[in-house]
């Protein structure tokens, strides 16, 4: 896990450093308060961070307030480092937003259980917020999460000149499934097929469950042609083989339907998904196990 520290002393930083290292952490290190939070606000930025109270540019409990009214998604716990103890300055550090507060100058040992307890906070929040959007059944993104995804990428196409397109999968005669071989056989189908058809997408494609066996996958960057490609991967990946289940193998295929925008179209949620699943029904009558493309 990465830590921040933040302090305009090298002699405390390189401290810090050594200590932080052995127990574990990658440490990352700003000598001024604007340094520090520009680092905290960056997207993969550190969840833990040790500030100074007193630093060049802005002091720490500017930097807790600031990324406390930032609205940032995720959860920073940061750590106060002050040679002041009285208890208003104590008041006004927590006020601001910080987590804890160590004396200067620190014990180690004591700088190890604080930044630990910090480490166990923040999985937590990470834990939580995993569940939060994650589908019980099959680990991918749930309704609400895939769709939030999908809006975000709608905002941030408006800005590039790039496309962006969705897939909707649906798995075939998946009632046929669970009333042949029972509900539980179906629960294993559906989590075997979402995990082939994730593996068939790129790194930084979205794949959430958007209703019972239906499936959407956020494509930014791609176009018509690059989303056919990931939906043949994804086609194959269910006809090329069984599902083995502890009800037998059980056969299964996937009918796909493919929307996109352009950088020259305009793009709203609700008909990007709407043009998807035309196309979706559209792969249906053909016959199932089929790809078909929404018109621009």
């Amino acid at each position: 896990m990465k830590v921040l520290v933040a302090d305009d002393d090298p002699i405390s930083v390189l401290y810090l450093q050594d200590v932080l290292s052995e127990w574990g952490y990658q440490v990352v290190v700003a000598a001024d308060g604007l340094t520090a939070e520009a680092i905290l606000r960056q997207a993969d930025g550190p969840l833990l961070a040790v500030l100074d109270w007193m630093m060049p540019g802005r002091d720490g409990i500017d930097v807790c307030h600031n990324i406390r009214q930032a609205g940032m998604e995720r959860y920073v716990y940061m750590i106060m480092l002050t040679s002041r103890t009285e208890t208003e300055f104590i008041v006004a550090a927590m006020n601001a937003g910080a987590d804890d507060y160590i004396a200067k100058p620190f014990i180690a040992e004591e700088m190890r259980v604080r930044v630990r307890a910090g480490r166990r906070i923040v999985d937590l929040e990470q834990e939580l917020r995993r569940q939060a959007t994650r589908d019980a059944l099959t680990g991918i993104f749930n309704r609400g999460a895939i769709l939030d995804l999908l809006q975000k990428e709608i905002a941030r196409r408006a800005r590039t000149p790039e496309c962006l397109s969705v897939i909707f999968a649906d798995l075939d005669h998946f009632k046929r499934i669970n009333d042949t071989y029972g509900h539980l056989a179906g629960d294993e189908v559906l989590r075997e097929a979402t995990q082939r058809m994730a593996a068939a997408l790129r790194t930084y494609d979205a794949f959430g469950r958007y209703g019972g066996e239906e499936l959407l996958a956020v494509l930014p960057d791609c176009d018509p042609e690059g989303a056919l490609i990931v939906a043949e991967r994804m086609r194959s990946a269910m006809a090329d083989a069984s599902v083995p289940t502890a009800y037998g193998e059980i056969a299964v295929t996937v009918s796909i339907g493919i929307a996109s925008v352009s950088h020259a179209g305009a793009a709203d949620m609700t008909g990007l998904l709407h043009r998807a699943d035309g196309a979706l029904y559209a792969a249906k009558l053909r016959g199932r196990n089929f790809i078909a493309v929404a018109p621009s």
